[in-house]
């Protein structure tokens, strides 16, 4: 019997093969689960359906209209909304004395108010518990010069996922996050061609790789699944990097 046999999941955030989010459903539907992925890109979103062979849905997570419908339509198609996983991200660098106002708000609306609206509208259409995982980052539970924006929504997400756990605990739903470190995948592949990159962070972890996508889609599945016991967590997949720490960009681009 698979992880997630008989379970219906929502995979917010995948449309790149490449992608956290791909691994994650790809890995769910192999644990037996019927999935649903979901995109603000419609038409990669529904490339990507056919090739798995699930439901799609376009939706983007600044949208609380299809943030709702993406949950409705989870429960029309398959009658149920057990899990909710989201993968949702945006890229946003820059020191504090370069960063304007709307940068900070963007990063914000994905990943802080973002996550609390996913969360509440997943919830509201699960019925007789659930699962809701989203995603953190070792940015967040660090402190790396040059991320101010993103790392600063990230670690606001984390805190509202251990509020979530605490509200609708009564409901049976659990709700946690998972923390990769830097993971090959779509959103970092330009950073790769660099060899300096890899071999940076490499330096900074315990053990001896980097994660991969397939690590982190594990991870989610587990704290999805009904063998997981825990609520208001946020699990660290990343190779064991807050050990340590995060490299410094010089040392990325092998000047450090």
């Amino acid at each position: 019997m698979g992880l997630l046999e008989g379970k219906v999941v929502v995979v917010l955030g995948a449309s790149d093969e490449r992608s956290m989010g791909a691994a994650a459903a790809r890995y769910c539907l192999e644990s037996g689960a019927q999935v649903v992925v979901a995109s603000r890109s419609g038409e990669k979103v529904a490339a990507l359906a056919k090739n798995l062979g699930c439901a799609a849905f376009t939706c983007d997570i600044t949208s609380d209209e299809q943030l709702e419908g993406l949950a409705s339509f989870a429960v029309e198609q398959f009658g149920q909304l057990d899990v909710a996983l989201n993968f949702a991200g945006v890229e946003a660098g820059g020191a504090i004395a370069e960063l304007t106002r709307d940068a900070v708000m963007h990063s914000a609306d994905v990943h802080l108010a973002g996550t609390v609206m996913f969360i509440r509208f997943m919830a509201e259409k699960m019925s007789d518990g659930g699962a809701i995982v989203t995603t953190s980052s070792q940015t967040a539970l660090l402190a790396p010069p040059g991320l101010a924006a993103y790392a600063g929504a990230k670690a606001g997400a984390d805190h509202v996922v251990r509020i979530a756990a605490n509200e609708y605990g009564a409901r049976g739903i659990r709700v946690n996050a998972v923390a990769p470190g830097f993971t090959p995948s779509a959103m970092t592949e330009a950073y790769l061609q660099m060899p300096t990159v890899e071999k940076a962070f490499k330096k900074e972890i315990a053990l001896p790789r980097l994660a991969s996508v397939l690590d982190i889609a594990k991870a989610a599945a587990w704290l999805a699944s009904d063998d997981c016991f825990a609520t208001g967590v946020v699990l660290d997949v990343s190779a064991g990097q807050t050990l340590r720490r995060i490299p410094t960009v010089d040392e990325m681009m092998g000047e450090g």
